[in-house]
């Protein structure tokens, strides 16, 4: 039996989140085959095991990210499969989490663990928050794995050598330092970060508009193929996705394919949209 590891800290829901929850709360429908349901446990006990700092949310918490999860969908036109996960990320700033979700078509949804993430830092020029929305990653754009290269100041921006990197596109985000609202394009990625210097502040706001995640829990993902629904049944016939995933893979079962970024200070759901390079944007690399 794997312990629990408590929450770091208090969590308050806001006052106007109450609709959510009472939405959110619904009345189950009959729970997962036994297969789904082990396969769910045995993430979380994963997931806390190897991922440092991961732990299972508060149930306020909990349930308030399944009701901004569902709305996001809602706002898309999107329904999950039978069973699947997704990957939600918590861009307010006092949470900075990125949490593991399991969504069903019908019954309850659970999250099964969160660790610290980092998303886009404001009053900084060049640094944009991270958009909110339903990020799908479809196998249209299959990402890379980091080269480990340091830049400039000696950072890693995208990790050590082998750190999976999930690329969502150009993407519309607000620009963090003019205060105004308005948007450029960015190239939105999820990727790990310099193990070293930048790993350590997870936790806080600190990337240039990317969702940063620890070494380990990219690992996590990877190895689970948690993101990879729609790439893992290419792995056998395209040798760029097959070089791309690698051996030594377990894939789960309840593979996905959605990045949810939500802010649950802010009072609505905005819809994520594609975008073209162009001025006064950036690709985030930090």
């Amino acid at each position: 039996m794997v312990a629990t590891r408590t929450w770091p800290g208090p969590f308050r829901v806001r006052a106007g989140a109450l609709l959510l929850l009472v939405a959110a709360c619904a009345a189950p429908t009959p729970p997962l085959p036994a297969a789904g349901t082990a396969e769910a446990a045995r993430l979380r006990a994963a997931m806390l095991a190897e991922v440092p700092r991961a732990a299972v949310p508060p149930e306020a918490l909990a349930q308030r990210w399944i009701a901004l999860a569902r709305a996001a969908l809602a706002v898309e036109g999107l329904r999950p499969g039978p069973a699947e996960l997704a990957l939600l990320v918590d861009r307010a700033p006092a949470v900075q989490r990125v949490a593991l979700l399991l969504m069903r078509a019908e019954g309850p949804w659970e999250v099964l663990a969160a660790a610290p993430a980092s998303t886009g830092r404001s009053g900084r020029r060049g640094y944009f928050l991270t958009p909110t929305g339903v990020f799908v990653h479809d196998g249209g754009i299959p990402g890379y794995r980091a080269l480990g290269t340091p830049n400039a100041q000696g950072i890693r921006g995208l990790g050590a050598a082998g750190m999976r990197v999930w690329d969502f596109g150009w993407r519309h985000a607000p620009r963090g330092w003019t205060g105004d609202g308005s948007e450029a394009p960015i190239r939105f990625l999820l990727h790990a970060t310099d193990p070293d210097v930048l790993e350590p502040r997870l936790g806080s706001p600190d990337s240039q508009g990317c969702a940063r995640i620890g070494g380990a829990m990219n690992r996590f993902l990877d190895r689970n193929g948690v993101l990879d629904a729609d790439l893992e049944p290419r792995a056998a016939t395209d040798p760029r996705v097959g070089a791309l995933l690698g051996p030594g893979r377990t894939p789960t079962t309840l593979a996905g394919r959605m990045l949810i970024v939500v802010d649950s200070d802010a009072p609505g759901i905005a819809s994520a949209r594609a975008s073209q390079p162009g001025a006064g944007g950036g690709a985030c690399a930090a």
